[in-house]
C-alpha cells in the first residue's frame, strides 16, 4: 500500500525547489512553512487512506460504457466527492473564482500523492486544472463567469479535445469543424479520440476543450481555434439547462489506467439526448479565431509538467511495493551472512543496485519536476511585481525545464515501473503481486501531452535558442556552481561525485554548442537527429545536481549517499549521449534507408 514520501517531498521542495527560501524573502503571499506542512501531511492522509484502495478496484473493474454513458469504477465516484469537498481541486485556483491562489509547486505536489496512489484516479483533476489555465488566461469575461467557479472547485471536470483519427500529434491535419450562428455562439461538428474523462459519472457537467476550425480558416496550424463545449448547456443563473449534442461513442481498451475512461468523442451528430435548437453541439470560442493552438498550448504546459509528476509517481509507488517485497522474500544466502535460514533479497547486491537506481531516478525527477514548478511561480511573482528582466529570466527557465521534467520523469517512471517487475522475479510477471500494473500504468506517461520525441524536438529547436542560447547557459552555470560547492566540503560521503557530474556538464555543455552550430548553419536533419540522446543526457545532468544539491542541505546525509551512487554509477550514460548526438547522425540517415525498402 502506497505511502506518501513526505519527508523525502518536504526536503526537495525547500533543498532542491527553493520553497522555503521564496517563503523567507516573501514570494510566495502568506503562504508558511507549517501551512506547507499541514498540506502535504493532509494530502497524505487522503492519498494513503482513501485513494490508494481504490487502486486496484479500478484496474480490475474498470469504466464502463453503456448508452452513451460511462459508469467509473465502485468508489470513484465517493471518493471524488469527498476529495472535492476537501478543498483539493481549488488548491492553486485562482481567488476571484474560489481558488486557494496556492502556488504551482504544491499543485505538482500533490498531484505527485494522487498519481501514486491512483494515477487513473489523478488524471481528472489534472485536466480540469489545465483547462482552468486556459480558460482563465484566454476565455472571455462571460465565459469565465459562467464556468470557472464550478471548475476551480471541482465539482464541474475539464477535458483536452486535440487529436483525431487521421491527424495523430500532426494537428494541422485536424478536420473538426466550428460554424458561427450569429449569436455569439457555433456549432461542432466532428470526431475526437483518446480524450480522458471525455464522459463519467463523478460530476453533472463536463467542460470540453475542442480544437476545431471555422469556415473560411487557413489549411495548416494557422487555422485552428478553440472552443469550450459543455456537456450540458448552463442557464443564466447558473443551473443546468439543455443536454449538449457532445457524446462518447466508445471506450478504448488500454493496455493500462483502466478506471480512467478514455473516449472517442462525437460532436454534432444529433446525439438522441441533446436538446440543441440548431443542429450541432454548442460551443463558445476561447481567445481569437484562429488562435486557438497558442491557447490549447497553455492547458499543455500544465499538463506536461503534471505529467512529468506522474512519472514520479508511478515510479514512487512501484518503488514502495518493489522495497517491501525485497524485504519480506527471502531466497539464497548473502555473502557473508550467518543466518540459519534464507536471506531476504534486499541483501543481494544486485537487489540492491536495482533498487537504489529506481529511487535515485525517482528523486532526481523530483527536483527536476519541482524545480520547473519554482520557475513557474517565480515567473508570476516576477510579472506580479512589474520585474521584466527577472520575469522573463524565470519564464524562459520554465520553458527550457518543461519538455525535461515531462520527458525524464515520464521516462523513468517507466524503467522504475519496470525494474520493479524485475525485483518481484516471476511473480512481477503475475497481476496478483500489483508490480505489472505499475508498469502498464506508466506506459502512457511518455506518450502523454505530446510524445518524448517531440519534447525533444521542440527542446533543441525552439527552447535552446532562447536568448541566443544564453537562457540554456545561464541554467548550466547555475548547475556548475552546485558541482563546485559540493566539490568544496570535502565531505567523504559525496565520494567522486564532483567529478563525475563535472564530467557530464562539460559533455551537456559541448553537445550544447554542437547543436546551436547546427541550428545556426541550418542542418536542421543533424539536429532532430540528435534530439533525444541530447534531451536524455541534460534530464540526466539535471537530476543529478539536484540530488547533489539535496545532499549539500542540513540533514541530507541519504541525499549525499544517493547523489553518489547516481553519480558514480548512472551519470556516465551523458557521456555516450554525447557521442549520439554529435556523431551519430550520419549513422542513423544510412541505416534509415532499409527501413523505407522493407
Amino acid at each position: 500500500m502506497y505511502r506518501a514520501p513526505v519527508n523525502d517531498i518536504t526536503h526537495t521542495l525547500n533543498a532542491v525547489a527553493g520553497l522555503s527560501k521564496a517563503i523567507d524573502e516573501g514570494k510566495m503571499g502568506d503562504l508558511s512553512d507549517d501551512l506547507v506542512t499541514a498540506i502535504l501531511e493532509e494530502a497524505g492522509k487522503f492519498a494513503n487512506e482513501e485513494l490508494s484502495p481504490l487502486n486496484r478496484i479500478g484496474d480490475e473493474h474498470g469504466a464502463v460504457l453503456d448508452n452513451g454513458v460511462v459508469t467509473t469504477a465502485p468508489g470513484w465516484k465517493d471518493t471524488y466527492k469527498a476529495w472535492r469537498e476537501g478543498g483539493w481541486n481549488s488548491l492553486s485556483g485562482p481567488p476571484e473564482y474560489g481558488g486557494q491562489g496556492l502556488p504551482t509547486m504544491l499543485s505538482v505536489v500533490v498531484c505527485e500523492m494522487w498519481n501514486s496512489a491512483a494515477m487513473a484516479f489523478g488524471l481528472a483533476p489534472l485536466l480540469t486544472a489545465g483547462a482552468v489555465d486556459a480558460i482563465e488566461a484566454h476565455g472571455s469575461q462571460e465565459i469565465k463567469d459562467t464556468y470557472l467557479e464550478k471548475m476551480v472547485s471541482g465539482e464541474w471536470t475539464g477535458t483536452m479535445n486535440l487529436t483525431e483519427p487521421q491527424a495523430g500529434s500532426y494537428l494541422a491535419a485536424l478536420t473538426t469543424k466550428a460554424e458561427p450562428v450569429g449569436d455569439g455562439s457555433y456549432r461542432i461538428f466532428g470526431q475526437k479520440i483518446f480524450i480522458t474523462y471525455g464522459e463519467h459519472d463523478m460530476t453533472p457537467n463536463i467542460c470540453h476543450l475542442v480544437l476545431a476550425r471555422l469556415p473560411d480558416a487557413p489549411q495548416g496550424t494557422r487555422g485552428i481555434s478553440l472552443f469550450l463545449v459543455p456537456k450540458f448547456l448552463v442557464n443564466s443563473d447558473g443551473s443546468l439547462g439543455d443536454r449538449n449534442d457532445v457524446f462518447c461513442q466508445s471506450l478504448e481498451e488500454k493496455l493500462g489506467i483502466h478506471a480512467s475512461p478514455t473516449c472517442v468523442m462525437i460532436f454534432g451528430d444529433g446525439f438522441e439526448g441533446s436538446q440543441t435548437a440548431v443542429p450541432g453541439a454548442v460551443g463558445y470560442l476561447v481567445g481569437e479565431e484562429n488562435r486557438g493552438l497558442a491557447c490549447m498550448f497553455t492547458m499543455m504546459n500544465n499538463a506536461r509538467l503534471h505529467v512529468g509528476a506522474q512519472g514520479v509517481a508511478i515510479g514512487e509507488a512501484a518503488y514502495q511495493h518493489a522495497l517491501a517485497y525485497a524485504n519480506e522474500r527471502t531466497q539464497g544466502f548473502a555473502e557473508g551472512s550467518e543466518s540459519k535460514g534464507m536471506d531476504a533479497i534486499v541483501t543481494h547486491p544486485d537487489v540492491a543496485r536495482n533498487l537504489l537506481t529506481m529511487k535515485s531516478l525517482i528523486q532526481a525527477a523530483r527536483g527536476i519536476c519541482y524545480s520547473c514548478a519554482h520557475a513557474s511561480d517565480m515567473a508570476v511573482f516576477a510579472e506580479n511585481s512589474g520585474d521584466g528582466d527577472a520575469h522573463r529570466k524565470w519564464k524562459e527557465r520554465v520553458n527550457l525545464l518543461t519538455p525535461i521534467a515531462k520527458s525524464f520523469s515520464s521516462d523513468i517512471g517507466v524503467e522504475v515501473a519496470s525494474i520493479g517487475v524485475q525485483i518481484h522475479g516471476g511473480m512481477g510477471f503475475i497481476e496478483e503481486t500489483g508490480a505489472a500494473q505499475f508498469m502498464r500504468d506508466a506506459r502512457i506517461n511518455p506518450i502523454y501531452e505530446g510524445t518524448n520525441g517531440i519534447q525533444a524536438i521542440d527542446l533543441v529547436t525552439r527552447k535552446l535558442p532562447l536568448s541566443g542560447g544564453g537562457a540554456m547557459g545561464d541554467y548550466l552555470d547555475e548547475l556548475g556552481e552546485v558541482i563546485e560547492e559540493v566539490r568544496a566540503t570535502n565531505e567523504p560521503g559525496f565520494g567522486s561525485t564532483a567529478d563525475q557530474l563535472s564530467n557530464a556538464l562539460g559533455d551537456v555543455r559541448q553537445a550544447t554548442k554542437w547543436l546551436l552550430e547546427q541550428l545556426a548553419a541550418g542542418n536542421n536533419q543533424l539536429v532532430l537527429a540528435g534530439a533525444t540522446p541530447f534531451q536524455s543526457m541534460f534530464g540526466l545532468l539535471s537530476g543529478g545536481v539536484g540530488l547533489a544539491k539535496a545532499g549539500l542541505a542540513q540533514g541530507g546525509q541519504n541525499s549525499r549517499e544517493l547523489a553518489r551512487f547516481y553519480a558514480e554509477n548512472l551519470i556516465s550514460e551523458c557521456s555516450a549521449l554525447k557521442l549520439s548526438v554529435i556523431e551519430g547522425a550520419e549513422s542513423l540517415a544510412a541505416a534509415s534507408k532499409q527501413l523505407r525498402s522493407e
